[in-house]
């Protein structure tokens, strides 16, 4: 059984896409779909901007889930999942490549979630940070104790957590947890608090897109960040997808669970190989590879 995952914000490069473009007709006009959806030249962004422009959050999230869909479309029977997940903004990616929504709602959703998240950043002083070498349960208790908004956002792989939250509160759990013995934490260049209470007003805002926009009956069962389950009932879906800017994503837990419901091998689409390597991480011997247009 095959699994497919698409990666999330922070797997963008310069030039991202321009490969499909030139190869595909087919990319040629899902990317003229893109810059009318979005009222923006995205296009031009991503084939000729710099590492800075790219790394908007309103550039960012959209050109990592055109590069993944269109990837998919390219490749087209090639890409036949038994399940998919996605890593935080993958979940998008990976619910139009199961046919849950269409590439325009798709895109449209990404999008909204891309400037309700940057609002919510602009809003409240806040970052990120990255948790080398401790268990969960430690960083958890850290989280908890410390004044401030500060939570677990995304368990990443055994031994890797990234933590969320007010500025003044990361930092000082970041200096708490160096004294636990974490052999890492380290504030990460992000906007923004992602996955943890700072996202609120965001999470807001995407709700009401998210219930106006339809979803469809998946291909196959989908692995959310919010629950680490097999999820296939559209409602519970739509919940998860809204709950998932507040909440952690569960990533390890969702590799352990597709491995467990008998995925054989899994298949990173779109930009970078990062999940493919945390894959590894929890299993070296799991096969991993990623879509390209050499297959």
């Amino acid at each position: 059984m095959k699994a497919y995952v698409f990666p999330g914000q922070g797997a963008q490069f310069p030039g991202m896409g321009s490969d499909l473009y030139e190869a595909s007709s087919l990319a040629k006009d899902r990317f003229a779909i893109a810059d009318e959806v979005l009222g923006f030249g995205i296009t031009d962004i991503m084939f000729n901007g710099s590492a800075d422009d790219i790394k908007k959050t309103s550039v960012t999230q959209p050109a990592i889930f055109l590069h993944s869909v269109i990837l998919s479309e390219v490749l087209g029977e090639q890409i036949k999942p038994d399940m998919v997940a996605g890593h935080s903004l993958g979940e998008f990616s990976a619910l139009v490549v199961a046919g849950g929504m269409t590439f325009e709602d798709g895109l449209g959703l990404v999008s909204a979630r891309a400037n309700a998240m940057q609002a919510a950043c602009d809003e409240t002083p806040s970052t990120m940070a990255a948790v080398l070498g401790l268990e969960n349960n430690i960083v958890e208790d850290i989280c908890f104790n410390t004044d401030g908004i500060v939570v677990p956002a995304n368990y990443n792989c055994p031994g890797q957590i990234v933590i969320s939250g007010e500025t003044h509160a990361v930092e000082a759990a970041c200096e708490a947890l160096k004294e636990a013995g974490a052999r890492r934490a380290l504030i990460l260049p992000v906007g923004g608090a992602f996955h943890s209470p700072v996202m609120e007003p965001a999470r807001m805002k995407l709700a009401e897109a998210i219930e106006n926009t339809t979803i469809n009956e998946l291909t196959c069962p989908i692995f959310q960040n919010v629950s680490a389950k097999p999820e296939t009932d559209v409602s519970i879906i739509r919940s998860n997808l809204i709950a998932q800017l507040t909440a952690p994503v569960y990533w390890t837990q969702s590799m352990e669970a597709i491995i467990k419901y008998g995925a054989t091998s899994v298949t990173e689409v779109g930009p970078g190989r990062v999940l493919s390597g945390l894959f590894k991480k929890l299993n070296r011997h799991f096969p991993t590879n990623s879509a390209s247009l050499e297959e």
